[in-house]
């Protein structure tokens, strides 16, 4: 896969799905244009618009038995894909 990393697929992003809207996670460094070029030619469907926003990575900590430990989670971006009505992006289908 080049741009499109693998689709988000939680609760909110399933009931956005009835509405035609599919999210994606993508490379940081991607760009609208780049993101619906990529998703008609993976998928075949028609991508009416393209929303993104950057998720910035979020500070963790956890303590050991002698000390705390602390980091950061990834940044990542995800996009929310608009596409035509009446077509449908399958996931599942290979499973």
């Amino acid at each position: 896969m080049g741009i499109i990393k693998r689709p988000a697929l939680t609760e909110k992003s399933q009931a956005m799905q009835e509405k035609g809207k599919y999210v994606f996670v993508v490379e940081l460094t991607a760009n609208k244009i780049e993101i619906a070029k990529e998703v008609k030619k993976m998928y075949g469907v028609e991508v009416t618009s393209v929303t993104t926003m950057r998720q910035i990575g979020k500070k963790k900590s956890k303590s050991t038995r002698t000390k705390v430990t602390s980091g950061r989670t990834s940044t990542y971006k995800k996009a929310i894909v608009t596409i035509a009505a009446g077509e449908v992006i399958d996931f599942y289908q290979g499973i």
